[in-house]
Order: C-alpha cells, then sequence, then structure tokens
C-alpha cells in the first residue's frame, strides 16, 4: 500500500491508497483497554481522593509529545480508571444514562468523518438525515405537519431556544416589535416567562442570557410530588396581567430533575393558549415516553405545545451531547435566520440547517438515533421504559418497608427521594441532619461504594436515586441499601 511522503501523516486518518496501520493500532489499544476497564469494574468510582486525583493529573507534561501508544495508556490509566462508570449499578444520581452500544458506534464514524452540521457541502447525506430524523420525532409527538426541529447539544440548549422563540414571537404579535432586527422592545422589562418551583434552572439561565434577567422568571408552586399547581397557574397569570405586566410564555415540565415529576401538560397548554401565551414544554427527562404504548398517555397536551425539549442522552440512551427542540410551527424559525454568503445564500437551492439553529458548527448526532432507532427500536425503548417505571415503585416499595429509611413521595418516573429514619436523627436538629446526609453522599462516593445524588424538599434533604439503568434489578439495591446503612452507622458512630 502506498505511503505518504508528509512526516504528519502518522497522525490522520489517512485516505485511499495510504496506509492507515497507525490508525489500526491505536483504535485496537483503546478498544483493548476499554474492554477490560469493564470487565474489571467493582466500583462505580475508583475511590482516589479528589486531591491526589487532581495532583495526579496537573502532574502531567504538556511541554513535550510523547507517543500515541503512551498517550492513550496513560488517559486509560489516569482518566478512565479514575471517572464515574455510569454503567455500574450503584451510579444512580443524575441524568446520566449508560449509553447503548449502538450509539457508541455511531461515535466512531461521527469523530472520523467531522462534518459540520451547517451547510450541504459540508454534510451532505448528514443533512438530510437529520431533517428524516427530525421528521420522525415531529410525527412521534404528533405536532402537526407545520412542526420542525433541530438536533441541539441538549436541554440547556433547546430550553433557550424555546424562550428565545417564545420572546420573538411574543414581541411581533404584541406590537409587531421584531427583536432580530431591533433589539429588546421597550416594554422588555414587563416580559415574564412562568413556571413551576421546581422547573429547570436554566429557564432562570436563559432569561438571564435573552436581556430579560431572572427575575423576569416567575415561580408557581408546586404539590408535594413536584407537579404544577394549575389553580395557582391561573392566579398568576392573572396577577401579573392586573400589576400591568407582561406574561409571554409559560414553561411545562414532563420529568423535573428532582421528583421526575410530569406536569398536567394539557391543562398547562391549555391555560396558556387561553391567555395568549407560548407553551414550552420541557421533556429532556420524561419526553421519552412517548415511546411507551403504556405510559404515553402521561404526556397528553405535548403535541399541542408551542416548543418541545427532547434530550436523547437521557432516557433515549445516547452519548453525550445529544438533544433536539421541537417547534408546532416551523415558521417562527424565521427569528433565527441570518444569511451568509458563504455559507447559506439567499436564494441557494441546497438545504441547510443553519437556517433554524443558534450554533453555526454542529455534530452529526442525529446519525446516533438512526443507528438506535436501526438497531435497537423504539418499540424496544419504550418497553425499557416500562420496565424502569416498574422497578421504580418495587424500590420505593422497598424503602417504605426498611425501618432505616423513609420515603418523600410516590416516585412518578424513576425518581426515588428518601432519607434516614428518625432513629439516626437523635438528638440532631434538622441542619444538623441535613448535614449527616451531605456526608453520607460524600462518604459513599469517595469510598467508591455508590454515586447517589441529594436534593431538598422542603427545607428536608433527601437522598436520591435517578433509575435511568434498564438492565438493573431490585437485588441490585439489596446490596446498595445495605451499604447506605453501613456508611451511615459509621458516620454516627465517629
Amino acid at each position: 500500500m502506498k505511503q505518504s511522503n508528509s512526516p504528519w501523516s502518522k497522525h490522520f486518518i489517512q485516505i485511499a491508497g495510504t496506509d492507515n496501520q497507525a490508525f489500526t493500532t491505536a483504535s485496537q489499544q483503546a478498544l483493548d483497554n476499554i474492554h477490560s476497564l469493564f470487565a474489571e469494574c467493582a466500583k462505580p468510582y475508583s475511590g482516589l481522593a479528589p486531591e491526589l486525583l487532581k495532583e495526579a493529573i496537573y502532574n502531567s507534561n504538556l511541554d513535550q509529545a510523547e507517543s500515541l501508544q503512551s498517550a492513550i495508556q496513560q488517559s486509560n490509566d489516569l482518566i478512565a480508571k479514575n471517572s464515574i462508570m455510569v454503567q455500574h449499578p450503584h451510579c444512580i444520581a443524575h441524568l446520566h444514562t449508560p449509553p447503548l452500544i449502538s450509539s457508541v458506534i455511531a461515535e466512531f464514524y461521527i469523530a472520523a468523518l467531522n462534518q459540520s452540521m451547517d451547510s450541504w457541502d459540508q454534510a451532505s447525506a448528514a443533512t438530510f438525515l437529520e431533517q428524516f430524523i427530525i421528521d420522525w420525532l415531529v410525527k412521534t409527538y404528533e405536532m402537526g405537519t407545520d412542526a420542525d426541529g433541530v438536533f441541539t447539544s441538549g436541554g440547556t440548549q433547546s430550553n433557550l431556544m424555546g424562550m428565545l422563540l417564545a420572546r420573538d414571537w411574543f414581541a411581533y404579535k404584541y406590537s409587531e416589535h421584531n427583536v432580530q432586527q431591533d433589539g429588546l422592545p421597550d416594554y422588555s422589562s414587563k416580559l415574564r416567562i412562568i413556571c413551576s418551583d421546581k422547573s429547570h434552572f436554566t429557564i432562570q439561565k436563559s432569561a438571564s442570557l435573552m436581556g430579560l434577567g431572572e427575575r423576569s422568571v416567575v415561580c408557581v408552586k408546586t404539590n408535594v410530588q413536584g407537579q404544577m399547581d394549575t389553580a395557582d397557574l391561573q392566579a398568576t397569570i392573572a396577577k401579573l396581567l392586573a400589576q400591568g405586566l407582561l406574561p409571554m410564555a409559560v414553561v411545562a415540565t414532563a420529568g423535573t430533575t428532582d421528583h421526575g415529576a410530569i406536569d398536567d401538560l394539557e391543562k398547562i397548554v391549555t391555560i396558556s393558549h387561553s391567555a395568549g401565551l407560548w407553551c414550552h414544554v420541557d421533556g429532556a427527562y420524561g419526553g421519552a415516553l412517548m415511546l411507551s404504548d403504556k405510559h404515553k398517555s402521561r404526556l397528553r397536551g405535548i403535541e399541542s405545545a408551542d416548543s418541545v425539549s427532547v434530550d436523547f442522552h437521557k432516557l433515549f440512551y445516547q452519548t453525550i451531547s445529544c438533544g433536539a427542540l421541537l417547534i408546532k410551527d416551523k415558521s417562527n424559525f424565521r427569528s433565527l435566520l441570518h444569511h451568509a454568503d458563504y455559507l447559506n445564500r439567499e436564494g441557494d437551492e441546497l438545504p441547510n440547517l443553519v437556517d433554524k439553529s443558534i450554533a453555526t458548527t454542529k455534530r452529526f448526532d442525529a446519525l446516533k438515533m438512526f443507528m438506535t432507532l436501526k438497531g435497537v427500536g423504539a418499540t424496544a425503548l419504550g418497553e425499557m421504559y416500562d420496565q424502569l417505571i416498574e422497578l421504580t415503585q418495587l424500590v420505593a416499595q422497598s424503602v417504605q418497608q426498611n425501618e432505616h429509611f423513609e420515603l418523600c413521595c410516590e416516585p412518578l418516573l424513576s425518581t426515588v427521594l428518601f432519607r434516614l429514619g428518625k432513629q439516626y436523627q437523635g438528638a440532631l436538629n434538622l441542619e444538623e441532619f441535613n448535614q449527616l446526609h451531605q456526608k453520607l453522599r460524600l462518604q459513599l462516593l469517595t469510598s467508591g461504594d455508590a454515586v447517589i445524588a441529594e436534593t431538598k424538599v422542603d427545607g428536608k434533604l433527601y437522598l436520591k436515586f435517578t433509575l435511568l439503568n434498564p438492565c438493573l434489578t431490585l437485588k441490585d439495591f439489596d446490596s446498595l441499601f445495605t451499604k447506605i446503612e453501613s456508611h451511615a452507622q459509621q458516620l454516627i458512630n465517629t
């Protein structure tokens, strides 16, 4: 096989007619390392103390290049072996899922092809494939023939885009003001976004980035399970209008981060539209239930929302990052349209995706969903969710039946909130008892025994399980509860 004359060729994947041995060798070494990493994984974290891990990383010499073989091995031994293993049964803290093999393999192609998803001449087949997957999504979410969407980096970007489109839509509807051309209107300080007090923090973050400020976000109260109080929503809209303010959008949540709560989407959309407001559904967590025949009805109303956030790197089991924003009326993407002569010229007949994205360079993440739908199937994904929700109920029952723990509330999706039983509190006041839970979570993490989360509900700190791995069984939790009890007892005795 022909050899390249360039001294740099060994660092690149070579095209036809040249030697690809360097790529083959490096790929095999990495694959062997990853195989061993998972085969030998006994804990969700190595247990290396944070300060020692930082010291080891900062001692790496970046001023002198070594061989790729050495770089791969150092990355494996220093980074991979000291990473949080999301595949481990006792890693159930956050909304990070074990990725499907189909998604990991798709990443090989995405990285090797290195296409940018802004213009057709940079991503020919990729442009069509992303639109093909978007078309499948809007059909799956039953949003109608005028709907469209675009892939994003995840829920944060999707929520930002939803709020941005809502702002521009409202300004034009209210006063025919064009925010894209003329900036914020003179009444922008009166604009308000309404969400629940359990909505994701990116709603406030989006308001800040859009120049409206975090104080433009008004939070509606929720019930004990974290669902929006729709009566309070109606009262809040009326109160804001009476104050001469301008509510522009309502954000409903299909799967809150803390509780996994799904709001009454149908009622919230109806209330929003009756008041002339944009309704956005943050479905980053629970929106995947559209693939479940058993639980799809819990998302009734999502099809009528003006915009919907979807996160594929959550319950679609894709590698990070991978998300989408879907909108009911694709004409609302017009506020994102900017022409550049080198990229998306006016009158150009070739399709492009940059016209409806806030990003220019964008990954070909649609390939991951394509390979998953072809290699796993939407039906199988839906069945995984059914199993997860059933397992979550069983775990919650285990908590209720265990005298060492106290359940916060009945889980609505795949999140279980619980705390230690009252016998552990003793003479501790609420603040001290909360601190005990914080210490417990950190000790479980730094020992490498378990990665779980924490959150506060009504001033009480609760430990949190986020069940996302469809391969888990109730036995995995029996051993985890034993570990939690053991560490709690150690903390009390010290």
